[in-house]
């Protein structure tokens, strides 16, 4: 066996792998379809907003409403000023958000 063919059957079971997760993926989200939808109703229903997790600090009150380019955000060595902080860490640039 050549080293070519070892290359043409690992992209081809990684082909068939990526195949699988699409498949998976498609099935998964017809599934949560009916919830999803029952869940969009509800939101609108009562004019919900995005969740707030805390009312202190920017970062606390929704991990993905953080402002990370504001001019004067908070650097990694300051002390915390507010007590959520300490349960809910700035997220950092790269990491993906809950």
């Amino acid at each position: 066996m050549r080293k070519s063919d070892i290359f043409l059957y690992a992209v081809a079971a990684a082909s068939g792998l990526l195949l699988l997760s699409a498949l998976d993926a498609g099935l998964r989200a017809r599934a949560a379809a009916p919830v999803i939808a029952q869940r969009s109703a509800l939101v609108a229903a009562l004019d919900l907003t995005d969740l707030a997790l805390f009312t202190e600090a920017r970062y606390t009150r929704h991990p993905s409403q953080a402002d990370l380019h504001s001019a004067f955000q908070d650097h990694p060595m300051a002390l915390e000023h507010f007590p959520t902080g300490s349960l809910v860490p700035a997220p950092l640039p790269g990491r993906p958000l809950p």
